[in-house]
């Protein structure tokens, strides 16, 4: 244990992307941005400016690099959930890393939700692999939907999961956040009541200063799904600071509206900018508003149940 560490209470971080340095055996595949394309978040790699100042710290989170940040933080478990801007749709390092970790390392692979051979490769992964879930992608409509989320072709790896209990984690990349996409991800999470539906970075509010800092009614309807829950990352801060809204504020009324028992942290570490360890101590500075039961279900409780344990609590 490190010095740093024995002052940390025990956390698990929910949202982790792994990059490796050996890139002769995990080659690179980068997906292209327009020269055009707007940044989505403040924070994110590859983006000058914000907080981070116009070099910001960008650390290669390698798998034993992890390890090492993980015992210097007292993470006790990841989720390695799959870079797509790197690897697109080859999963190789995740799934890898989290076989030669299984204890420590779960795996979320990124899969193509109108490929017909999805369904079948998830099928392979679970035979072959630890995999703890699947994160699907899709194209997106000029008018900003995204049929993908619940088409004909996604609903048969929506099959899948249901009948093996595993965790759907989403980031629904739409116009106007996420609440346009809630009415569908409520149908779905009744339709398959032991998936586990995983909503990334708050299902990405648009947060602004006010009651409600963009969880409003809408997303008050996803409280009552009990195979629901959500997690807060660094991009949620990141937008806390870019839009000088207090962070704490957010995470209150996110736990207040979801219950602790639905809500957990994760880093984002591999794509927000900042060291790990900057990333776990803004989380920390977060959650002073919390009791310590809520920190304990938020810090740690919820990933691991969720993620590795792997029950819906009634």
């Amino acid at each position: 244990m490190t010095a740093n560490s024995a002052t940390r209470p025990l956390l698990f971080d929910s949202h982790a992307h792994l990059v490796a340095d050996d890139q002769a055996r995990y080659p690179r595949n980068p997906m292209q941005r327009a020269k055009d394309a707007p940044y989505r978040h403040p924070g994110v790699i590859g983006k000058p400016g914000g907080h981070h100042g116009p070099n910001p710290v960008n650390e290669v989170p390698d798998a034993l690099r992890m390890l090492q940040w993980m015992k210097d933080e007292n993470v006790d478990g990841i989720v390695a959930v799959q870079k797509r801007m790197i690897y697109r749709y080859d999963n190789s390092y995740i799934l890898d890393s989290s076989d030669k970790y299984p204890e420590l390392f779960s795996a979320v692979v990124i899969l193509d939700a109108e490929d017909e051979g999805t369904p079948a490769l998830v099928r392979q992964y679970i035979r072959n692999n630890g995999l703890a879930g699947v994160r699907l992608f899709g194209g997106r409509k000029p008018d900003g939907s995204m049929p993908w989320l619940n088409s004909p072709q996604a609903l048969k790896t929506w099959d899948v999961a249901q009948e093996f209990g595993l965790v759907m984690d989403l980031e629904v990349l739409s116009e106007g956040g996420g609440g346009p996409s809630i009415p569908a991800i409520i149908e779905l999470a009744r339709k398959y009541p032991d998936v586990r539906i995983v909503l990334d970075h708050l299902l990405e509010p648009e947060m602004q200063e006010g009651d409600h800092f963009g969880l409003d009614e809408r997303y008050q309807t996803l409280s009552g799904e009990k195979n629901i829950f959500f997690k807060f990352t660094s991009i949620n801060l990141d937008i806390c600071r870019e839009e000088n809204i207090s962070a704490e504020k957010v995470l209150r009324r996110a736990v207040d509206m979801f219950g602790a028992d639905h809500l957990m942290w994760g880093s984002d570490i591999g794509t927000s900018s900042g060291t790990y360890k900057e990333m776990v101590q803004r989380f920390l500075d977060s959650a002073v508003v919390l009791s310590a039961e809520e920190k304990s279900a938020v810090f740690h409780d919820t990933g691991k149940r969720v993620f590795v344990k792997g029950g819906i609590k009634a």
